[in-house]
């Protein structure tokens, strides 16, 4: 195996140090998108390399060629492969960990879901929003058929009825455009490459930018939009303590991710870019994260290419293979 197999190893390292600016300066919802999609094609390559190393390893056994109905020659696969043995064994290793990761994030995802589904179904009325009688300061959508929108009575209270309409925007902008389902196959290409994680978390920052904006875009007024989230954020923190209930796994809310996030955190970040003005392409970060997608891809079929041929050549080296 050549040298570019190992290469989508290397590129989420690279990917991670232009999250951020991907994140910050880009529009949300292009940001969200190449966010999501990069760290899933950099998962996957990063996952199909160290598999394809795995096999270079597997091949080497003497009894498994054997056993195999695809008969080949171990002797040429130990003498013809660049590869070393030992990174053979420790990418075999790191894939089954990556597959373990993987399989039980998806698990969770899905089982998370699913219970979301189901609570957001059972919430009472038949509305898309339900006021909670709270007096802790939350809103949050749940994701399901329908989804529905949950807001306390205690943040009603903290916000003034043209904020209401910003809370309602924002929520139905997390429903709308299905930004658990980023949130999702962010955390999902985490769990396969660990490396991927500031991908995965300027995700879950730009699905909440993503509603923000299109808060801003609803009552036309990005500032107001900025003032509503920090006096939401302030009621959240004031309120957090009295809170009992767990919120929904899946829910993604005006206050971000999973459950009220107290200040400083990337609210004050929210707040300060509804208050700049609205971003617009940054073209060499965008133009990096993407170069490393399509080159981790391409490497990972170059590399898979190069497989092939070793695997064809060991098994023309096996007796009766047609060469010796």
């Amino acid at each position: 195996m050549r040298v570019a197999v190992y290469l989508p190893l290397l590129f989420p390292f690279l990917a991670a140090l232009v999250a951020r600016p991907v994140g910050e300066r880009l529009p949300p919802h292009r940001a969200t998108w190449l966010l999501t999609v990069g760290a899933l094609v950099l998962a996957g390559a990063s996952t199909a390399a160290l598999g394809m190393l795995a096999v270079t390893g597997l091949i080497r056994f003497p009894l498994l060629a054997r056993l195999s109905h695809h008969h080949w020659s171990a002797f040429a696969a130990q003498h013809h492969d660049p590869a070393p043995f030992s990174t053979a064994l420790l990418a075999g290793a790191l894939a089954a960990a990556v597959a373990v990761l993987a399989g039980r994030m998806l698990w969770r995802r899905a089982r998370t879901l699913a219970q979301a589904a189901t609570e957001a179904a059972c919430l009472p009325g038949r509305d898309q929003l339900v006021i909670l009688e709270d007096p802790a300061a939350e809103a949050y959508a749940i994701p399901g058929r329908p989804g529905r929108i949950v807001i306390s009575t205690g943040m009603l209270e903290a916000l003034d009825p043209a904020e209401h309409q910003i809370l309602l925007a924002h929520e139905r902008a997390h429903l709308t455009h299905r930004h658990h389902l980023f949130v999702a196959c962010a955390q999902l290409a985490a769990a396969a490459n660990p490396l991927l994680r500031p991908l995965a978390h300027a995700v879950g920052y730009t699905v909440e930018r993503w509603a923000d904006e299109t808060a801003g875009a609803a009552v036309g007024d990005r500032a107001r939009v900025a003032r509503a989230i920090g006096k939401a954020a302030l009621a959240t923190r004031r309120t957090a303590d009295a809170a009992g209930r767990r919120l929904p796994a899946a829910a993604l809310g005006i206050m971000g991710r999973l459950r009220p996030t107290p200040l400083p955190g990337p609210v004050p970040r929210r707040v300060t870019a509804l208050l700049a003005p609205a971003p617009r392409r940054h073209t060499w970060s965008a133009l990096a994260l993407g170069a490393l997608a399509v080159a981790a891809a391409l490497c990972a079929l170059e590399a898979g290419l190069d497989l092939d041929t070793l695997l064809d050549f060991v098994k023309r080296a096996a007796p009766g293979g047609g060469t010796h």
